[in-house]
């Protein structure tokens, strides 16, 4: 789930609202096997996403509200700029601006060159845009934009898990500035990425457990259709890759006592919002990114593994014949090399 560090909370929580809510069922996915990890400390920590511009060089967001760019091959890491928030998902937009997701700033625009930040995005019909998830621009210079919830910001994401309210939306924002929602009733809406022939966009639910395609083009376009469900774990941001194929960071895995939580007594859910975040449920501890098929929604490839210093993947993105990945669960990015992903 796009975010800040597990460990720690803001003192002031907002009250939660939670429903009854039965969560998917799970469907296995293929075993793609480990990978060997390697790490890249990052200023600021917590790189929860990854994206790669048009030289090569690796771009991430920190939680210090750090944008931090890297050679190729991820040495030198340079603090760029500051957002004064929580930059999450990132993009590059035509002009060679870097599209920036930030809770609670809304969506911004940064000059790579100057450091100059634009705020885009700040507001949903008159409502402040507290938690931007991530986003894509299309060939025709629109931007769509995720947002996970409209009650929470990143650093209460939980307070939305728990809620389990379908408070997320995907939003288009046009080149002369109107902001219209497309998709609205989403559980945790997160990453988003075209597909390569630009004729759909696949957006991730984290809480929902599935991708879905937004059609751009063709008889289906305005509608949104199935493309992976029942995921046996939350699926986080998203990149196409190699072949057309849908990267999806996995934060971690499906937890049947949360599911069953879900389901029960929605006083329960209270209870656990108000316990210190040292007695509130983790998330289990591993490394995990899936390929899918962009039109089948079958797993192509993948890996699953567990390191010490790494944990929760959030953003992934091919880059120089590696798989790099983001996290919320520690200071480093961290790649693997793309042949041991293969099946």
């Amino acid at each position: 789930m796009a975010g800040t560090s597990v460990d720690t909370m803001p003192r002031f929580k907002r009250p939660i609202d939670p429903v009854r809510w039965q969560a998917p069922p799970v469907d296995p996915l293929p075993e793609f096997g480990s990978a060997a990890l390697t790490l890249t400390p990052i200023p600021g920590g917590e790189p929860e996403d990854v994206v790669v511009d048009a030289r090569g060089y690796l771009w991430t967001g920190a939680l210090d509200g750090s944008i931090v760019r890297l050679r190729p091959d991820g040495t030198a890491p340079e603090v760029v700029a500051n957002t004064g928030g929580r930059p999450l998902g990132l993009a590059f937009a035509r002009d060679g601006r870097l599209l920036v997701c930030d809770s609670p700033r809304g969506l911004l625009a940064l000059d790579v060159d100057t450091g100059a930040i634009e705020t885009l995005v700040i507001s949903i019909d008159g409502r402040p845009l507290l938690f931007c998830s991530n986003v894509t621009e299309t060939s025709d210079g629109t931007v769509y934009f995720t947002e996970s919830t409209s009650a929470f910001t990143i650093d209460q994401y939980l307070g939305a898990i728990l809620e389990a309210r379908g408070r997320g939306a995907l939003h288009r924002l046009d080149p002369d500035g109107r902001v219209t929602t497309v998709v609205d009733g989403l559980y945790f809406a997160n990453g988003v990425t075209p597909t390569a022939d630009g004729s759909a966009l696949v957006f991730a639910e984290t809480q929902g457990r599935r991708l879905s395609k937004y059609w751009l083009t063709g008889p289906n376009a305005g509608s949104v259709t199935p493309l992976a469900v029942n995921l046996p774990a939350m699926p986080d941001n998203l990149s196409t890759g190699a072949e057309g194929r849908i990267w999806c960071a996995m934060v971690t895995p499906a937890n049947p006592v949360a599911d069953r939580l879900a389901a029960g007594p929605p006083v329960l859910r209270k209870l656990v919002w108000r316990l210190p975040a040292r007695l509130q449920p983790k998330p289990e501890a591993v490394a995990w990114a899936v390929a899918f098929d962009p039109d089948s929604g079958d797993a192509v490839a993948g890996f699953r593994t567990t390191h010490p210093e790494f944990r929760m993947a959030t953003g992934l993105v091919e880059s120089g014949g590696r798989l790099w990945l983001g996290s919320i669960g520690g200071p480093y990015l961290a790649s693997v090399d793309l042949a041991a992903t293969a099946p």
